[in-house]
């Protein structure tokens, strides 16, 4: 078994729900109240924005960045916790959590800044199964695109990459880009639509993978 077993947190462990409805529904929401326009004014003009910066650029997942930007009346743990209700894991991900945590060290390496990531953690209650949660954007001034980013988590987890494995629903961001650092990886693929020997279509299937490889 690898010693360390790294997951994705948005779209791998937890559902797009939570996320989808801060970026795309409240911030518009709020802005559409702050400015006295319609929603559909608001999301139009909050979608052109976002796409200006893209998803490789660290603007892209800092909430306090949107906050100036639109100039929004609001707090980021109230923006935060108002979508909270949407928070949800994939059906099989605390089964799957709960016996790979007794086999390996398990461990996040996230797009996500440490605010968000600090509510789902805290609201799902997931640290239990976590060894050490990284946010690249937060903790290393770059995005998973970067291979960097899992060579300098392997060395704070003091392993060599060959002895990790990480899982994740960003073909580029979460397979390419661990491949390229010497780790092995996983692409997860929950719509079902792609398949190969290192696609998975939910993280059931992955730790099935695992068990495989060291029988």
């Amino acid at each position: 078994m690898y010693e360390v077993i790294s997951f994705d947190l948005d779209g791998t462990l937890v559902s797009m729900d939570f996320v989808n409805s801060v970026w795309l529904e409240k911030i518009p929401e709020i802005y559409a109240e702050n400015h006295q326009i319609s929603i559909e004014k608001a999301k139009k003009y909050v979608m052109e924005e976002y796409m200006k910066v893209g998803p490789e650029a660290i603007e892209w997942y800092d909430i306090h960045y949107w906050i100036k930007k639109f100039k929004l009346d609001v707090e980021w743990k109230d923006l935060l916790m108002s979508c909270s209700n949407r928070l949800k894991l994939y059906p099989e991900v605390r089964e799957v959590l709960e016996r790979l945590s007794r086999k390996g060290n398990l461990i996040i390496i996230s797009n996500a800044a440490h605010e968000f990531i600090e509510v789902e953690i805290s609201m799902l209650s997931l640290s239990p199964y976590f060894k050490r949660i990284f946010s690249a954007v937060s903790d290393f001034g770059r995005t998973k695109k970067d291979s960097w980013i899992y060579r300098r988590v392997m060395d704070e987890m003091d392993v060599d990459g060959k002895s990790a494995i990480h899982v994740g629903d960003n073909y580029e961001f979460d397979y390419l880009a661990a491949l390229d650092s010497g780790m092995s990886a996983y692409y997860l693929d929950r719509r079902g639509k792609i398949e190969g020997n290192h696609v998975v279509h939910n993280l059931k299937e992955f730790e099935e993978k695992l068990m495989d490889e060291i029988k």
